[in-house]
């Protein structure tokens, strides 16, 4: 088994009995994760090795953070704690966490009713506000450098931190808590999904494009790319495709330069990569958010309009409006948005679509090809979103 956790030293320090089998799972882009078996139940072993991501004190303020939510009765699955309580275990230099193993699967926007769309909304809107109340910020700044100085630090150096009493208030319930036992695991898409489909995430880059970026820099990476596609050989017809997106961006960017947004909305701490392949369903209910590596201070209702833009894009590049307008209507009630936060959201997100190109600096800078399924839809998407503009803010905001 390649990178084989130390499951004897792990195991140890938890009260969950004596390994009988751990079989790798579909591998997520910035962690691994482990089905284990033992004499005590199933778990999701997950080991944090993403150098941006894997700080203990990043890890146990994602714990901290899903403990809250817990407690509130946001679907979620808290890590479990090890005998001394704390719940990062860092053994031979590597970060690792136990998780429930949650039974469940992935569902996509085509595969939810209208209803079941409202309440994934309202799921959102219930994260954030519910995020707002357990874990405050610091100052006025607003910024992710002063987020991540709130709250203690967990580590094998340290005592462990226990989670405050959350605070008194409307219980947020919205799905079963996840049990401590139980099938599918709870921090990546089940095993079983193809490969790929772990790169379908809002941009594994998250930071390195951003809602107001700078279109005169955005023209010098097309260029750059378009070297790189007449460079490649064979030529095949992702080069043919990204070739013809590439002209057709550079012609939007040309025509909407002076739509720039000048700033982003109100910030808080956001689930930071919230999509299809990091919730999963038990029946019709959501039963629990996985994968919080992003967790941060970013404006929310950004988050809002890009997860719409995955769970509701169509094949060709459309996004679903009846659903997003559902959608949108539910996040707005629980999260006390506005529509014109929405609106706004709307244009930033669709400004950092037109300037965005992760999907082809990992094919052609990193000769990493997982997102390439996903890329005919994503680059359709944003030409579309540019000649319906107006009716998607509608969806939105209406």
């Amino acid at each position: 088994m390649p990178h084989a956790p130390p499951l004897g030293a792990l195991l140890r320090r938890y009260a969950a009995g004596s390994a009988l089998a751990c079989d790798p799972v579909d591998q997520g882009l910035l962690n691994r994760g482990y089905r284990l078996r033992t004499t005590r139940g199933r778990y999701f072993l997950k080991h944090h090795f993403d150098p941006e991501t894997a700080a203990p004190e990043a890890i146990a303020r994602q714990h901290r953070a899903t403990q809250r939510l817990a407690a509130l009765g946001v679907p979620v699955a808290p890590p479990l704690p090890a005998h001394d309580g704390r719940t990062v275990a860092v053994v031979g230099g590597h970060a690792y966490a136990l998780h429930p193993w949650i039974e469940g699967r992935h569902r996509h926007g085509a595969q939810l009713t209208g209803a079941q769309c409202g309440r994934l909304g309202a799921l959102l809107g219930v994260v954030h506000a519910s995020l707002e109340r357990v874990m405050p910020l610091q100052g006025q700044e607003g910024t992710e450098k002063s987020a991540r100085a709130v709250g203690g630090v967990r580590t094998d150096a340290g005592a462990p931190d226990t989670a405050p009493h959350p605070p008194g208030g409307r219980t947020a319930v919205l799905g079963p808590a996840p049990a401590r036992t139980g099938g599918t695991r709870a921090d990546r898409p089940r095993a079983g999904h193809p490969a790929e489909q772990n790169a379908r995430t809002a941009d594994p880059d998250a930071g390195s494009v951003d809602a107001g970026a700078d279109p005169t820099t955005t023209f010098a990476l097309i260029d750059d790319l378009l070297a790189r596609v007449r460079r490649h050989r064979p030529a095949d017809s992702f080069d043919e495709l990204a070739r013809h997106r590439l002209l057709e961006r550079r012609a939007l960017l040309e025509q909407h330069a002076g739509r720039r947004p000048p700033h982003s909305g109100p910030v808080g701490w956001v689930h930071g990569d919230f999509h299809p392949f990091n919730l999963l369903y038990r029946g019709d209910a959501p039963a629990a958010i996985v994968d919080w590596d992003r967790l941060g201070v970013k404006p929310r209702a950004e988050e809002a309009v890009r997860a719409a833009a995955i769970f509701f894009v169509r094949p060709a590049g459309t996004l679903d409006l009846p659903k997003v307008r559902a959608y949108a209507r539910a996040y707005r009630r629980t999260a006390g948005a506005t529509p014109s936060e929405l609106a706004a959201a709307v244009h930033r997100v669709w400004w950092e679509r037109l300037n965005d190109f992760w999907m082809l600096r990992w094919h052609y800078e990193r000769g990493d090809t997982r997102a390439d399924p996903q890329f005919p839809a994503a680059s359709a998407l944003v030409v579309w979103w540019t000649r319906e503009y107006d009716a998607v803010c509608d969806a939105f905001a209406g």
